[in-house]
């Protein structure tokens, strides 16, 4: 039948049924017109069953002969059959069409951008954090959080799919307009801001130790190569910056992968330093040689026997513990696992794009993070127990500062939260195009001024810093709700149309319930911390 292939052709793009009802009209001959008739009303109708449609065409033809009746039967239900299985794929899994970027970048590369977005310098601060919480508190929360950051990636790129636009400042102009757009692009930017600013805090504290160790400088007097603030200067300017100017994140596949390499080495030293630290550990000093050296002797004896007799109460793990410092466990949690920002820039260079690829992509990610997180968190703490600082790094230097182990460690992590600035710098820049000029194309000027101010302003606020402690808790407790639970769940809501899911249907409520969850954990943890600074108890648990 000539007909149906033009039918065909319009039934996936859902407004087929007029355009088979004009192209039936222009017939002349009666068989052929009750036919097509036969063929337009069974496709109006193309959610019922093939031969139900089939039964229909045969009642409505007539005065035909049996044998035409029977021909044009088995082609009209052939016809609609095939049509119906054409129609199914495409209106079940309503496949996106992007057109705003064609992605080329791999799927192993994506991993590796969005692993080092989600692995930064909120590792440094697990261990501090199970120390306040204990180890099955920890870990409840730890999978809480890795869950609920799966899913809101999924309210994500569930949005991004219905609309045909994979960027998060969009989603929010399409949920709520302008509001939304300043609201997202906004949360986005204090955010990563806080990130980079945590990063290179670390380069200011770290490199400077590094330096001096390998030196041989026992006591600084002023030498400007020691001084952490020329220091931080001049890596931006000389390797973050350089980065930071690439065109396209995907570019940046290959020193995520090396950078997460060095985190791994990070988390095998923790692990082996574990079994070579006693408990309680000693203070470094320069005339300590023979003190250390029966200390270490001690140490391999004890397990011969009496140990349980001589354990130090310090050295015991606990499983809870409830503090005043809990209240910074959560958003420490929180930032370490925000990467929403960069989900859809990551997502938008993507190779062959679909919502299941990059819901892997993001899948995989997090739960290798989290297992590193884990592990990082409960042989630090299992070192030092309630001695650890909320920067693990500072109190391995306690103990020996000239420790080669631990100064190739502060190398691997320094060149690990360096290389992860300018993949968390991209989305802040995209962020401040959307608002400030939304409709503008490439340009190169306006590229490099973004990236040159940006790292300006965050140098500043890291040589004023007061400590990382205080990013993590203010930065997690604010904008990350926002980019963690309550914009997914509020633009999912918005941009799903109401025919498709209702108000009062099961996702709806779900993420109506996400939303809530993100603003009673933005008032639970600003509250905590304010009291915590209030009472003046922040300043003795800075840990610097």
């Amino acid at each position: 039948m000539e007909a149906a292939p033009s039918e065909m052709n319009t039934i996936p793009n859902g407004k087929g049924h007029e355009t088979a009802e004009g192209t039936t009209s222009s017939a002349k001959s009666p068989v052929d017109n009750s036919a097509q008739e036969t063929v337009s009303s069974c496709t109006q109708n193309s959610t019922e069953t093939a031969p139900s449609a089939a039964q229909t065409a045969t009642e409505t033809v007539p005065n035909s002969t049996e044998s035409t009746t029977t021909n044009r039967t088995e082609d009209t239900e052939a016809n609609l059959a095939e049509s119906h299985e054409f129609l199914s794929p495409v209106d079940d899994k309503k496949t996106p069409r992007f057109t705003d970027f064609e992605g080329k970048t791999s799927f192993g590369m994506s991993v590796f951008n969005l692993g080092n977005a989600i692995m930064g310098s909120g590792i440094l601060g697990l261990a501090y954090a199970m120390a306040n919480t204990g180890i099955v508190l920890f870990l409840f929360l730890l999978t809480a959080v890795a869950g609920l950051s799966s899913y809101s990636i999924h309210l994500l790129l569930k949005s991004s799919g219905i609309v045909g636009i994979r960027a998060y400042e969009q989603l929010g102009y399409r949920a709520f307009g302008t509001p939304g757009k300043m609201a997202a692009g906004i949360a986005i930017t204090l955010q990563n801001i806080g990130a980079m600013s945590s990063y290179l805090y670390i380069i200011k504290y770290e490199l400077p130790l590094v330096i001096q160790a390998f030196c041989g400088v026992d006591k600084p007097s002023g030498e400007w190569y020691l001084n952490g603030n020329y220091l931080v200067i001049i890596v931006s300017i000389s390797v973050i910056l350089p980065l930071a100017l690439m065109k396209q994140l995907g570019y940046l596949g290959y020193t995520s992968g090396f950078s997460l390499s060095c985190m791994v080495f990070f988390l095998i030293a923790v692990i082996y330093k574990k079994f070579q630290l006693p408990c309680p550990f000693e203070e470094f000093s320069f005339n300590r040689t023979i003190t250390a050296s029966l200390m270490n002797a001690s140490v391999i004896a004890e397990p011969r026997g009496g140990i349980e007799a001589v354990v130090d109460p310090s050295c015991v793990p606990k499983m809870f513990n409830i503090n005043s410092k809990t209240a910074y466990t959560i958003p420490i949690l929180a930032f370490a696992f925000v990467c929403h920002p960069e989900v859809l820039p990551i997502y938008t260079e993507l190779r062959n794009p679909t919502k299941k690829k990059m819901q892997h992509v993001s899948n995989i990610s997090i739960a290798v993070m989290y297992t590193m997180y884990f592990l990082a968190a409960l042989f630090g703490y299992l070192t030092f127990y309630e001695r650890v600082e909320s920067e693990l790094l500072h109190t391995y230097s306690r103990i020996d500062p000239y420790d080669t182990l631990i100064l190739c460690v502060r190398v691997a992590v320094l060149t690990a939260v360096t290389l992860t600035v300018p993949i968390v710098l991209f989305p802040v820049r995209r962020a401040i195009q959307q608002m400030l000029f939304p409709n503008k194309t490439f340009f190169w000027p306006r590229h490099i001024a973004i990236a040159f101010v940006l790292l300006t302003i965050i140098n500043l606020l890291v040589i004023f810093a007061p400590n990382i402690l205080g990013i993590f808790g203010f930065i997690g407790a604010t904008s990350a709700p926002c980019l963690i639970f309550i914009f997914p769940a509020v633009f999912y809501i918005r941009i799903v149309p109401k025919e498709d899911e209702p108000l009062r249907s099961p996702p709806k409520i779900l993420a109506i319930c996400f939303a809530i969850l993100g603003i009673l954990f933005m008032i639970m943890s600003l509250s905590f911390i304010i009291i915590d600074w209030t009472t003046g108890s922040s300043k003795a648990s800075s840990g610097h």
